[in-house]
């Protein structure tokens, strides 16, 4: 497990391009055969990805968790961008399709990812956040989450907002987690922007085109800076920054955050008037 430590408005507005990326962007998060975590210290959140082509993959509990496993004191979201695969967790297994979700508490045991076929295999996003309680593992397909159509189509954010970790849905300690995904013809997501000083959040891009982009904008509202993100790339936002971003054709992002609280509208919208 790497580590990405937190850095401040002062310092981030001063970084280059390739320090912008060292510290903020996951590039190789979805690797063919392996599970791979990055733990930032905003918040404690760690994000990883998990794509098995063989044998199951197991989730580690890397020494620098001090704990005997994985989920001792943390609670799990994971939401599958791939094939079909099924997680198990101790004596349970779950089927999780393209886009569905399953959140697993505190304590729960053992987890292990699989694909359906290798040759299509999942690609299952993880998020995990420190937890003070035990909530019911619990599975919820996106057919299942209530869609929130937002944006319009002249403004070029028309979207669809699928939550599922969040107060009125999957309970949890902290962990809040849900996708978007714009509709044909829409580029912008998250605009007008906004911040969260209570929480920090994690952007998954994917669904991209080949050959697509999305250029992620993060920092201060009067102190942006830009970053390029390619298909199953991640961005880690501070608590201080904006997150918005652009594409070059329509694409889905996954969010997610922990923090002070659970409510999906917790937010401080940011004028257009003021970014800079």
């Amino acid at each position: 497990m790497t580590q990405r430590f937190a850095c401040s408005p002062r310092e981030t507005a001063a970084m280059n391009t390739a320090e912008l990326r060292a510290h903020f962007l996951i590039e190789n998060l979805f690797v063919a055969g392996e599970l791979t975590l990055t733990y930032t210290h905003y918040d404690r959140m760690i994000v990883g990805g998990a794509v098995p082509t063989g044998a199951p993959l197991a989730l580690p509990c890397p020494e620098n968790l001090k704990a005997t496993h994985f989920l001792e004191r943390r609670e799990l979201g994971v939401l599958n961008v791939g094939g079909a695969g099924r997680v198990r967790v101790g004596e349970e297994t779950f089927e999780l399709g393209s886009q569905d979700c399953l959140y697993v508490g505190m304590g729960a045991g053992e987890v292990q990812f699989e694909s359906a076929e290798a040759a299509q295999p999942a690609r299952f996003y993880l998020l995990s956040a420190p937890a003070h309680h035990a909530h019911p593992t619990r599975r919820l397909t996106q057919a299942e989450a209530t869609p929130v159509e937002m944006g319009k189509q002249d403004t070029a954010n028309a979207r669809t907002i699928y939550k599922y970790i969040y107060a009125e849905g999957i309970q949890s300690c902290q962990l809040v987690m849900g996708l978007t995904t714009l509709k044909p013809g829409s580029v912008w997501n998250t605009m007008p922007s906004h911040v969260h000083d209570r929480r920090m959040e994690a952007y998954l891009y994917f669904d991209l085109a080949p050959g697509q982009r999305v250029l992620h904008l993060m920092g201060e509202p009067q102190e942006t800076r830009p970053l390029w993100v390619s298909e199953g790339q991640a961005i880690l936002s501070p608590p201080w920054s904006i997150h918005t971003g652009c594409g070059t054709g329509s694409y889905s992002f996954i969010w997610g955050m922990a923090g002070e609280n659970r409510e999906y509208t917790d937010m401080d919208a940011v004028p257009l008037d003021t970014l800079r």
